[in-house]
């Protein structure tokens, strides 16, 4: 009798998906198994988009450059699979390295991104990826088979409570983390073939709107460069490294799959595809931000600084320091010791009052009441849950409050690095006006290569930090050997 429900079950989930779940794919002309129709995917685009809008600004310091970017989109656009869409491209203020798409039409690309690509064959290889994944409505297909996956784990699961009435609930949540498929493909790839299929796809449109589709290789070179690249950054700051959009272990160059469905896009090739525009898109992107904007605030050599919240500190001249979303992470040299910033905002009561809440701490910690550079703070120092020693400090500033905290890896760690910890705690202060007003935003300069001139030479006076040389290499699309020729444009950061 059991076995009997559970099979009516999925045979009546079965049907209703056989009935109601099917639709012809734009771009092979087959039937795919989907649960959402056009009218849904244009509704949760434009729901997307409004979350995206949340998340990201817009980057308009530039004005030309979105109208350029959203001309090349449309022109790909008009040669693809789904023309009567309602496309949108738009440049999003980022410094990451990304682009993706939302169902219906809504593409965005960084400036991040922007800023490593050297053609605007390239710029137009990313949206043409970006339309393959809309025109074969790669997240429909995706996010149907994740709403069958998680019926067909609720029908497993319901069989196992009714034989196992003990492990129902561990095994449904087995199933579900096999089967279930998460939002992630957004920055991370939809997998293998629906990546190749966007390749394919992409290329095809570069060749039928006038661009050499090799272009797409190219593109996916930039990226694995910069892959590789990551992960001798990664290692230096003790971190995982970023796995870009989409990229698999091979090489594009070695990629023979990838080689073939590229290759498919040649019948379409025009004439005009010999000119990649190189100069055009340079001229396109001359000023274009790179790196953190100023309102997110900036690291200068070994200090932290933030115009609109009006603050600076200083890390030691040799940690690492990352500025991320939500906080700002430093390293020290041998990766046994960090110090993390975050802010809080309208805070209550007092910087002691704070610390002891945001810690945990128990009554019998002390915590010490003073005022350094004009602002009141509290310091603590005390061990984390694990036995690690800390010491952390909640600033009060203009508004916000802000815990910093350094630790060690383990006591001995922490002695060697506690004097650092202590003197960026002691070094937070607010900006004078004038120094608010001298904090300036890194941007994209080109300049004429001369003879003898080298990555090596240029990085010595690049506010790029320590990887400046790669950096450079990374920025005009000859990492990890290559070098500037007399009469060339070349990319630098000022």
């Amino acid at each position: 009798m059991v076995s009997t429900l559970a099979l009516k079950l999925a045979i009546s989930l079965g049907c209703l998906f056989l009935f109601t779940g099917c639709a012809v794919n734009p771009v092979t002309g087959k039937q795919n198994f989907t649960l959402m129709s056009e009218a849904d995917e244009m509704r949760k685009g434009q729901q997307a988009a409004v979350e995206i809008g949340k998340a990201y600004d817009v980057y308009d310091d530039l004005p030309a450059l979105q109208a350029y970017v959203s001309e090349i989109g449309q022109k790909l656009a008009k040669k693809s699979h789904r023309p009567q869409l309602d496309y949108h491209f738009t440049v999003v203020d980022s410094p990451q390295v990304n682009a993706f798409a939302l169902p219906g039409g809504y593409i965005y690309i960084t400036r991040g991104i922007l800023a490593y690509l050297n053609s605007e064959a390239e710029l137009a290889a990313v949206l043409a990826h970006e339309i393959g994944h809309v025109t074969a409505r790669h997240s429909v297909r995706q996010y149907s088979a994740a709403t069958a996956a998680n019926v067909a784990a609720a029908i497993g699961g319901l069989a196992a409570a009714i034989f196992m009435p003990q492990l129902g609930g561990q095994l449904a949540q087995g199933v579900q983390s096999l089967l279930g498929i998460t939002g992630s493909a957004l920055v991370s790839g939809y997998g293998r073939s629906h990546e190749l299929e966007a390749d394919r796809l992409g290329a095809e449109y570069l060749a039928r709107s006038g661009y050499d589709p090799q272009a797409m290789i190219k593109v996916i070179g930039v990226l694995k460069n910069q892959e590789l690249f990551d992960i001798e950054v990664a290692t230096q700051e003790g971190r995982e490294p970023r796995r870009y959009h989409g990229l698999f272990a091979t090489h594009p160059d070695n990629d023979t799959r990838l080689q073939e469905v590229v290759g498919e896009a040649e019948q379409y090739s025009q004439p005009s595809a010999a000119d990649d525009r190189r100069a055009e898109f340079l001229r396109q992107t001359e000023g274009m931000a790179f790196g953190d904007a100023v309102n997110h605030g900036v690291i200068r050599g070994n200090t932290f600084q933030h115009k609109e919240m009006g603050f600076i500190l200083s890390f030691p001249p040799d940690w690492r320091i990352r500025n991320k979303p939500d906080e700002v992470v430093a390293i020290s040299p041998g990766g046994d010791a960090l110090m993390v910033l975050s802010r809080f905002g309208n805070p209550r009561g007092s910087p002691a009052d704070l610390a002891r809440e945001r810690l945990r701490l128990e009554s019998s910690i002390p915590v010490l009441s003073m005022t350094s550079n004009g602002l009141a703070l509290a310091v603590v120092s005390s061990t984390t849950s694990d036995g690690k020693p800390f010491k952390a400090s909640v600033i009060y500033h203009d508004n916000n409050a802000y815990l910093l905290a350094g630790r060690g890896d383990s006591p001995a760690a922490f002695g060697r690095n506690q004097a650092a910890i202590s003197g960026t705690i002691e070094s937070f202060r607010a900006l004078s006006n004038a120094e608010k007003e001298s904090i300036k935003g890194l941007e994209i300069r080109t300049i004429t290569a001369t003879n003898g001139l080298s990555y090596a030479g240029l990085a010595t006076n690049s506010p790029l930090g320590s990887n400046a040389e790669n950096y450079l290499r990374l920025l005009n699309g000859q990492y990890p050997e290559g070098e500037p020729v007399a009469g060339q444009k070349i990319k630098i950061v000022k």
